[in-house]
């Protein structure tokens, strides 16, 4: 499964670093200087891979520090990434997303949180590959529901939920744009007496399948983790070009797929397909 997420890349020190901009933190919860590093990970479950990225300014002039002053031809792939930077996130997600299909990767589903999951979103990320994500709660988002346009808590309201302690609440075949139908399924939240929802463009998926896959998102929370605490990610530079931002963070991902690559072969207690199940059956 590939996941899709963004993370804070903090220059709060740097006052003259190209396409430098003011970035809001959504863990802290403020604004800092740097960088939204967009990146889309493989993952199995057990092993996880960062395959794509993107260093992204603000898409806003004002919003941005230090313009890029360098003299660059049109024709490179340094042009093509400056010009990348300062565009909107969500106008990245199908490219990126087509380039690493077409390079050969294979995935069933693309895992987003809520702050991609929007219907435009996932309907045009949809034609590629099943999208399976964290929907907000807005009440100026609407899904097709019995005819109806409705946003996500009125879709609940509409809804009979399961009695006791149920982990899953309800669920909902809705429609998106172009008459896409997608499945909401309605979770309890653990940490508060509210809900979350679900949706999944793979219809055929039970509730719990859908629980069960969108867990593995977790995996790209990991590979920011260590990429900025172990392997020191923006912290072990002190360059102000663009193009060594760049460098520097695709040294980081190498030498973290090297490392996922050696645990992956030293640690992997994975059974070689129905040895596991003939040596059960032995010992029974």
């Amino acid at each position: 499964m590939l996941i899709i997420d963004d993370s804070s890349y903090d220059r709060s020190r740097s006052k003259l670093v190209e396409l430098l901009c003011r970035v809001y933190d959504h863990s802290t919860g403020r604004f800092l200087k740097g960088f939204r590093m967009l990146t889309v990970c493989w993952s199995d479950g057990v092993s996880c891979l960062p395959l794509d990225f993107s260093l992204l300014s603000s898409a806003d002039a004002k919003k941005r520090l230090c313009d890029s002053q360098k003299t660059i031809d049109k024709r490179c792939c340094a042009h093509q990434r400056r010009k990348e930077a300062i565009v909107k996130a969500t106008l990245h997600l199908e490219t990126m997303i087509k380039r690493i299909l077409s390079a050969g990767i294979n995935a069933q589903y693309l895992l987003m949180d809520s702050w991609f999951t929007m219907p435009a979103i996932v309907t045009a990320l949809a034609e590629h590959i099943d999208v399976i994500g964290m929907v907000k709660k807005s009440a100026k988002i609407y899904y097709r529901y019995n005819g109806h346009s409705m946003d996500l808590m009125a879709i609940y309201g509409k809804l009979k939920k399961r009695r006791g302690r149920a982990r899953i609440l309800a669920n909902a075949l809705v429609k998106l744009k172009v008459g896409r139908t997608a499945k909401l399924v309605f979770v309890r939240d653990k940490r508060k007496k509210d809900w979350l929802a679900l949706l999944s463009t793979d219809t055929t998926l039970s509730d719990a399948d859908i629980i069960r896959i969108y867990g593995k998102r977790w995996d790209i929370e990991v590979f920011f983790k260590m990429a900025k605490q172990h392997l020191k990610l923006a912290k072990e530079i002190q360059c102000r070009d663009y193009d060594a931002l760049i460098a520097h963070t695709s040294i980081v991902f190498m030498r973290y797929m090297f490392l996922a690559y050696q645990c992956r072969i030293e640690t992997d207690h994975r059974t070689f397909g129905d040895l596991f199940y003939f040596c059960c059956d032995e010992v029974r």
